[in-house]
């Protein structure tokens, strides 16, 4: 459904949503399960309510936190040359660089690739759970909700896996590289993390924190 733009001069502020893309301002119109509210603007989804999209999201986001941490320890890749091998991880390849100025370099790429997604989803849990077992809010879940979408724009995951797609094609032509189980643990959960961010209704996590459900 398509959101229309009535006067809404006299509308109380809770019944008003704004399309973060192009502001444009609308009379909330709560759509139902399976159907979406779309900005007529600018085509941005704005509600997009789904029947047991809550216990997908954790569902998704305990599989993310369990791929985060093996992926951190198992192999990445290994590379062969001139009769020499070599076999890192991701958290050996961020923190390479550990002395000097490169220092803070290496602790900002570990963590925009690894600890930041991991955060995210912890955070997630820690605001759903209570959620879809139609417990009160944690305590807290709304400063962390807010938390986890500022960390979206820094949680690198994707970059990163396009970043090694590339420097693959040129490696590929010097020495022998075989993938390891990280490898194939990350890109999982690269489609893992696109997946949750589909799933998820921003605007309802938001109507549920703070108009919880009374017991």
């Amino acid at each position: 459904m398509s959101l229309a733009e009535p006067p809404f001069e006299n509308a109380p502020l809770d019944e008003l949503i704004v399309c973060p893309v192009c502001d444009a301002t609308y009379v909330l119109q709560r759509p139902a399960h399976g159907e979406r509210a779309v900005c007529t603007r600018c085509h941005k989804v704005l509600i997009a309510p789904r029947r047991k999209a809550g216990m997908q999201i954790i569902a998704v986001s305990i599989a993310v936190v369990i791929l985060i941490v093996a992926a951190g320890v198992f192999p990445f890749l290994s590379i062969s040359a001139a009769g020499k091998s070599n076999a890192v991880s991701i958290l050996d390849a961020a923190l390479t660089f550990t002395e000097g100025p490169m220092l803070v370099l290496a602790l900002l790429t570990a963590g925009f690739i690894f600890f930041v997604p991991l955060l995210r989803m912890l955070l997630t849990l820690y605001v759903l759970v209570p959620l879809v077992r139609d417990r009160p809010p944690a305590r807290h879940a709304i400063p962390a909700f807010r938390l986890s979408e500022a960390l979206r724009p820094w949680s690198m995951a994707e970059i990163f896996a396009l970043g090694c797609a590339v420097a693959l094609v040129k490696v590929a032509d010097l020495a022998t590289v075989n993938f390891g189980p990280a490898f194939w643990m990350f890109g999982i959960l690269v489609v893992l993390v696109m997946a949750q961010d589909g799933f998820m209704c921003k605007w309802s996590v938001w109507n549920a924190l703070e108009n919880p459900k009374k017991r």
